[in-house]
């Protein structure tokens, strides 16, 4: 083989390879600006992307690495089964902190690593005795929820967190840096992007580790298809008349 019939070496800052189906085309897509996170890696798994969403049908067409499953009700054994039945990613399903807590808490989470969960995640308000007990009872780790400066970051880790999930609205990135000044650099952090671009990047270069995304409601998405049909709809009827005259 000659020197001008050699592969030519690969180059790994050229675009990814991608291949799409034709059925599942339209999915719902995390930012780019994500994957400029270092992730995290949990059994065995590197994630730098999450999905927040609990609704069945996103979660069987999105291209984030896992999925954040936690809703504003008590937690119920027949919601995690079912966002564990559908997606083909690792999930991280809510457990309590609020109304939900102790005994109860603690059934739920060893029924959902039971059932294939990668990680439990707790409310804010968790007590950090529950977090000490999830700790003693599961091998899948305990994500406790920061909502602001005033949490007690240090105990809850102290009691068995293994990763902190920051959301923190618009000072979710200060908030970053604020849990990254207390457990270290090492320790790993969940936050929150925003929609924007500027706004997952900053919160990157806080220190979080991975990014979660909060999608479009399915209404919204199913708006816009109406929307182009319509138009469609619209644009063939003004072809057809034009034909016909």
């Amino acid at each position: 083989m000659t020197q001008d019939n050699l592969p030519k070496k690969h180059d790994d800052r050229k675009s990814v390879p991608e291949i799409k189906g034709t059925l599942k085309r339209h999915i719902v897509t995390v930012p780019e600006a994500i994957y400029r996170a270092s992730g995290i890696k949990v059994l065995g798994t590197r994630i730098k992307s999450f999905i927040f969403s609990t609704d069945v049908a996103i979660l069987e067409n999105h291209n984030a690495q896992a999925v954040m499953a936690v809703y504003p009700f008590t937690p119920q054994l027949s919601i995690i089964d079912a966002i564990l039945n559908v997606s083909q990613v690792p999930v991280f399903v809510g457990v309590g902190g609020g109304v939900t807590s102790g005994t109860r808490t603690v059934n739920i989470a060893l029924h959902a690593e039971l059932h294939g969960a990668h990680g439990v995640v707790v409310n804010a308000p968790m007590p950090n005795e529950t977090i000490r007990t999830l700790y003693e009872t599961l091998d899948i780790p305990i994500v406790a929820t920061i909502v602001s400066k005033y949490d007690d970051v240090e105990g809850k880790v102290k009691a068995g967190t293994r990763i902190l999930n920051v959301s923190g609205g618009k000072n979710t990135a200060s908030l970053v840096r604020h849990c990254r000044e207390i457990v270290g650099p090492d320790f790993p952090i969940i936050a929150t992007g925003g929609p924007e671009e500027s706004q997952i990047l900053e919160t990157i270069a806080a220190g979080a580790n991975s990014i979660t995304y909060t999608p479009p409601t399915s209404a919204s998405l199913f708006r816009e298809i109406m929307t182009r049909y319509r138009e469609g709809q619209k644009a063939e009827n003004l072809q057809n008349n034009k034909k016909e005259h």
